[in-house]
């Protein structure tokens, strides 16, 4: 199958098996998706040719652009050295060690340490431990009337009424 013939038949693929965030599905598989093939720089390119700039960055994960060879070179290296390795268990990687190095470095003068997550909501999971650690370690500390720890905890599902059912 060439990748054109490929490409053709992936709405069909999109409709029968993907789930869109925020989306009417039955309206959408009926006007069926763009699906976009490629993109350079700031712009995205659908199946048809058709050019769009994306003003969406790749919903905020490419505000780099497309097609950056010098990028794509960077990351090629560094998944030929070594593409991942954890920091649990008191190791680090050079990559990591010196990202932290130069993230302080433009972060203020309080700021010497960070900690590396995934997504977001792996850093808000990550914020509230640590918050629960600071404050259940330091007994000299007054802990807050209010604080965002407080909202996440109270802020939890409860049942629906007896009239919603």
């Amino acid at each position: 199958m060439t990748r054109t013939a490929a490409l053709s038949n992936i709405a069909a693929i999109d409709a029968a098996h993907h789930i869109h965030p925020f989306s009417d599905m039955k309206k959408l598989n009926e006007a069926g998706s763009r699906v976009i093939a490629r993109g350079e720089g700031s712009t995205i390119i659908d199946t048809n040719g058709k050019r769009y700039l994306d003003a969406f960055a790749g919903l905020w994960c490419v505000n780099i652009g497309y097609g950056r060879n010098e990028i794509a070179e960077a990351v090629r290296a560094q998944m030929d050295e070594l593409p991942y390795y954890n920091t649990f268990f008191g190791t680090t990687t050079p990559p990591t060690a010196l990202l932290a190095q130069k993230v302080t470095a433009h972060a203020g003068a309080n700021i010497n340490h960070v900690f590396f997550t995934n997504s977001g909501s792996e850093a808000t999971d990550t914020w509230f431990r640590m918050a629960r650690v600071y404050w259940g370690r330091s007994a000299s500390r007054k802990r807050p009337i209010s604080s965002p720890a407080a909202t996440a905890i109270t802020a939890r599902p409860s049942p629906a009424p007896a009239s919603a059912a």
